[in-house]
């Protein structure tokens, strides 16, 4: 008989969670395995790999591109006035990119977002200088970087697989929707970087929630009453989460459906937790004592994380709406009369920004809405540039310089159909690591489809690529089990790894094809054609 082979074991359903196992199906991975430095040198070997591919020539182009030309001046103008300062009408991002970066005013500006990531972009600005353009864009380099190192460490953990965590992270490191929006001063890499931190904070409460009441059961009395079980009252990593999911709020508001999404995901879990561990009142357990702690522990903590990143608005006088009652404003009264201006201004600002938000709906070349995302419809040009022969060092007949905010199409479509799979995988065998997989693509998905009408981009979903990569690796690690997680014969084993090496080589090249138009690299135009694989993308 052929010798069975286990290329992904699934843990009963009853199963404690600290026993649950996924066993890597790559040979090399395999063999590396034995050295013990693997553990920590593949994930810094994926880290470096990022790092180069987002960091190699980042001043270039040395000009504004695309919303740029709001979060750059905007964060230039937090780190010097403490808010978002405007600028002469006449000014322009050519006056910018040339180096005069201190004609801002005093006026205050209309902020679209929240500060804390306009507060990041700073950083790079204060090391580097508003004049060097590696300054605008080295913070959002630096998270994503971070970004596929946390991914690989998440991954990792998830699948007690250092190879799977080293695929996961590495596929985010090569793909062009990650590599763009890292080398482009916009929002987005943080608003997933800091989402990302969140989900890690989720998995590890998990783990520590399940280790702690197999802990109560082993010290039940054989027939002993169960009773409503333990009553988890410190919980820090779902602490680090509320955290976390405000931070991501205080970059983006559409942060809040993380924290909404994954709050409602705590509740659920720790009741299911509460029945398997056969507590009478897992029920009541929930309800009464558990969803009330979850809410104490993450919501007053995002809600800090969050008013935190309005610290220099609130010490200074001259944000945008800062002084609007003083101006005129009508001031509450009844009940809410004794709130503090200050705190009525704020709430002012966020009524403005909210009516702002839900009412956009500009016309735009690239807009793409997000019932459109996950086929790659459209994805966005950030910059442009066309020369003739011998026009900017060019020597053929026509030349490109583009910054195309595309991923890996192959990749990408790889990634979405292994999401649906994962969710008739998860419906079946009711996989935990599937479900918080599916939680974080549906947190940062699902909720734009309610808003079909307002202005949206494709490079929104980099908010949810990670949890997209993450289901393409749970499906890679599943593609030989057996219906019920079975182990498989040798011979298929050996067929799925052949398979997922020629996937896994494609990718590769198809990144190394697009990489020149995802950095700005002046190409011979049929160059740039040759990449046009739909009508759409033009």
């Amino acid at each position: 008989m052929p010798r069975a082979t286990v290329l992904f074991r699934r843990a009963p359903r009853d199963a404690p969670a600290a026993q649950d196992d996924a066993v890597a199906a790559l040979p090399a991975a395999d063999r590396a395995a034995g050295w013990p430095g693997w553990r920590w040198a593949a994930p810094l070997a994926v880290t470096l790999l990022a790092a180069v591919l987002r960091f190699w020539n980042l001043a270039h182009p040395a000009t504004l591109m695309f919303d740029e030309t709001y979060y750059v001046k905007d964060a230039w103008t937090l780190l010097n006035l403490g808010y978002e300062g405007a600028w002469p009408e006449d000014y322009t991002d050519a006056d910018f990119s040339a180096g005069k970066v201190d004609e801002f005013t005093g006026a205050p500006s209309y902020p679209a977002h929240p500060p804390l990531g306009k507060w990041l972009i700073a950083v790079g600005l204060a090391l580097f200088g508003a004049e060097n353009p590696v300054g605008w864009r080295f913070s959002v380099a630096l998270a994503g970087t971070l970004a596929v190192l946390l991914l690989t460490l998440i991954a990792t953990a998830l699948f007690r697989s250092t190879a799977l965590g080293v695929l996961t992270g590495a596929l985010l490191a090569i793909d062009g929707l990650a590599i763009v929006l890292s080398r482009v001063s916009l929002l987005d890499t943080f608003v997933m970087l800091l989402a990302l931190l969140g989900f890690g904070a989720v998995l590890l409460d998990r783990r520590e929630r399940d280790r702690r009441l197999t802990q109560w059961q082993e010290s039940r009395p054989p027939d002993g009453a169960t009773g409503w079980g333990p009553l988890l009252l410190w919980r820090p990593w779902l602490l680090a989460a509320g955290i976390a999911f405000g931070l991501t709020c205080a970059v983006k508001w559409s942060g809040i459906y993380f924290l909404a999404a994954f709050g409602l995901y705590v509740v659920v879990t720790d009741a299911l937790a509460w029945r398997r561990a056969g507590a009478d009142g897992w029920l009541p357990a929930t309800l009464l004592r558990q969803a009330p702690l979850a809410f104490v522990t993450m919501v007053p903590a995002a809600f800090a994380a969050y008013l935190a990143s309005f610290t220099g608005w609130l010490v200074t006088s001259g944000g945008y709406d800062r002084n609007w009652i003083a101006q005129g404003g009508e001031r509450w009264t009844g009940v809410l009369a004794w709130v503090p201006d200050v705190l009525q201004n704020l709430w002012h600002w966020h009524a403005g920004i909210y009516s702002f938000h839900t009412g956009l709906s500009a016309t735009h070349a690239y807009a793409t809405p997000a019932i459109l995302w996950p086929l790659l419809a459209r994805p966005t040009q950030v910059y442009y540039v066309g020369s003739a022969a011998g026009e900017n060092g060019c020597a053929f007949d026509y030349c490109s310089e583009i910054v195309w905010s595309i991923a890996n199409p192959i990749l990408w479509w790889a990634a979405v159909a292994a999401t649906g799979y994962l969710v008739y995988r998860f419906a079946r065998y009711r996989d935990w690591r599937h479900g918080l997989i599916l939680m974080g693509v549906a947190a940062g998905y699902l909720p734009w489809l309610l808003y079909p009408t307002r202005t949206m981009f494709q490079f929104y979903s980099i908010a949810f690529e990670p949890y997209l990569l993450l289901a393409l690796t749970a499906v890679i690690a599943a593609v030989g089990t057996g219906r019920r997680g079975e182990t498989v014969s040798e011979e298929r084993a050996i067929v799925a790894r052949r398979v997922i090496a020629v996937f896994l080589v494609v990718v590769v090249l198809v990144s190394a094809f697009f990489y020149p138009l995802w950095t700005g690299v002046q190409t011979p135009f049929w160059f740039w054609q040759m990449h046009v694989w739909l009508a759409s993308w033009v």
